[in-house]
């Protein structure tokens, strides 16, 4: 078996073995030079294992919070979930509600999660990203594995779960919300948000998203 094909081997198993994401798989693996074991460990230390095992539960509470910035120029109202009255009402959920908002008002992203991405987008942008290299002379293979890595670049520029969070680069929107589950005991889902800019041409985006 191939290094490439190895390394996606494990990254399955240990999402079938924790429920982790795949991002979350993929780090866990590298930062303990590829073994599974190990990994496991570092995902239950970081309580991300546990947090995907929670993804599943239906999130019906929560909270729709406001963010107000630069002297009323940008708005932003964003709709998180959880499972419990009592878990909306706490500070911690309160508090990743305002991180959420603020992220939302200072980074602009288009959506919540990559799914909701259409088809037609996703493809739109890799033609984009292969006309950027054909000129390059790199082999076929070569070229896909770069506009493979500049559409994860798009999603991470696009995509709000995927966005470095503004307060710990070091860690993506998508962690701060798994770290709140692992903390909280609950199952806590980014739904969707709107962003108001004066000035915006296009108006008001808004995106929905759906249970991880």
């Amino acid at each position: 078996m191939s290094s490439k094909g190895g390394a996606l081997a494990q990254v399955k198993e240990l999402r079938e073995r924790t429920g982790a994401g795949v991002v979350d798989c993929q780090k866990a693996l590298a930062g303990s030079g590829g073994d599974v074991e190990r990994a496991i460990v570092f995902l239950r230390e970081k309580g991300l294992a546990a947090a995907a095992k929670k993804a599943g539960r239906a999130a019906a509470q929560g909270l729709v919070g406001a963010y107000i910035h630069g002297g009323g120029k940008i708005g932003v109202l964003v709709e998180v979930n959880c499972e419990t009255d009592f878990v909306a009402r706490t500070e911690e959920f309160q508090r990743l509600v305002k991180d959420v908002a603020m992220q939302v008002a200072a980074a602009n992203p288009r959506y919540v999660r990559r799914e909701e991405v259409s088809d037609a987008e996703r493809e739109r942008e890799r033609a984009i990203y292969r006309a950027q290299t054909a000129q390059s002379g790199k082999p076929a293979a070569v070229i896909e594995r770069i506009v493979e890595g500049k559409l994860e670049k798009f999603y991470s520029e696009t995509c709000l779960l995927e966005q470095p969070f503004i307060r710990d680069p070091g860690k993506t929107v998508e962690q701060l919300v798994k770290e709140a589950v692992a903390r909280t005991g609950e199952n806590i889902v980014v739904r969707r948000f709107s962003r108001f800019q004066i000035g915006e041409v296009e108006g008001t985006e808004e995106r929905a998203g759906q249970p991880a």
